[in-house]
């Protein structure tokens, strides 16, 4: 099979979950190889995502490492099977690639949640608010490619709109809320736009006020993706240098405790439309 493209982070984590399958069961590649009757360079890079892998394979694959979760392995042979161009593609080699990875974790997304202390979710930036987030880069961007990433943000949002979209639940702090990206009357307009799509059926938007006190957090963004099933599951968070992916089983864990915890800190989607009403209304 020939070498692909660079891959993407959904395709390096299917690799990454075919070789956990094969390490639970204590195999090492040489033995691997000799049970799928391939060399342990074929199952070297599938494994590293350096070679695309079929849905065939992948079943093969896991029936010969006695997976006993058929709803996992569906889901890795659906991963599998994943092919075609999609609308970030149009931006590969003008964006990082970490922030394509991200559009691509959030289309294929079960639900997620999010927590968001200093910036609103990306999902549901105005897109005068974005440009505003946007201009406090160092480096600054160019004007062409401020305006690029404005419109891949915006392109973003439209998983928001799909037919059947994910369950999504936003843990905004009230720092974020008060930070005014762009002056007064851009920080209105984003409030009003946050309270907009928090009347989406699918879309829960939750504050956490300053009175809530201590919270647990890991110091910046973090949006917790679930997969079809919770060995799939995705944490992403952001860093200076873009954004890192987590799904070893030890962070899932901690990362959803942690999510548990902010919702309970923070107002109910009523009380929270309230709040943001209340701090719009005092800019």
């Amino acid at each position: 099979m020939p070498v692909r493209k660079p891959s993407t982070e959904r395709q390096r984590r299917l690799g990454a979950e075919l070789r956990k399958m094969r390490e639970r069961v204590g195999l090492t590649l040489t033995e691997a190889a000799a049970l799928h009757r391939v060399d342990k360079t074929t199952i070297s890079n599938t494994e590293s995502a350096r070679f695309g892998v079929s849905a065939d394979r992948v079943r093969v694959w896991a029936a010969n490492y006695s997976c006993p979760d058929q709803e996992y392995v569906d889901a890795l042979a659906g991963m599998a099977r994943e092919r075609g161009t999609y609308w970030w593609d149009e931006y590969r080699d003008l964006l990082p690639a970490g922030v394509l990875d991200l559009a691509e974790l959030e289309y294929y997304a079960a639900a997620f949640r999010s927590v968001q202390l200093t910036h609103m979710p990306g999902l549901l930036q105005h897109p005068d608010y974005a440009q505003a987030v946007f201009r406090e880069a160092v480096p600054p961007h160019t004007p062409e490619d401020l305006d690029r990433r404005v419109a891949f943000r915006v392109g973003r949002s439209r998983v928001l709109d799909r037919a059947e979209p994910p369950e999504c639940v936003f843990i905004v702090h009230e720092a974020a809320l008060r930070m005014q990206f762009g002056g007064r009357n851009v920080t209105r307009t984003q409030l009003s736009h946050l309270l907009e799509q928090s009347e989406r059926e699918h879309v829960t938007v939750r504050v956490v006020p300053f009175a809530a006190g201590g919270f647990p957090s890991v110091g910046s963004s973090t949006l917790y993706v679930y997969g079809p099933v919770a060995l799939l599951d995705t944490v992403q968070s952001d860093t200076p240098g873009g954004p890192r992916f987590l799904h070893s089983e030890t962070h899932l864990t901690n990362y959803r405790a942690v999510m548990d915890r902010m919702e309970q800190c923070s107002l109910g989607p009523d009380r929270s439309r309230d709040f943001i009403r209340d701090v719009a209304q005092r800019l």
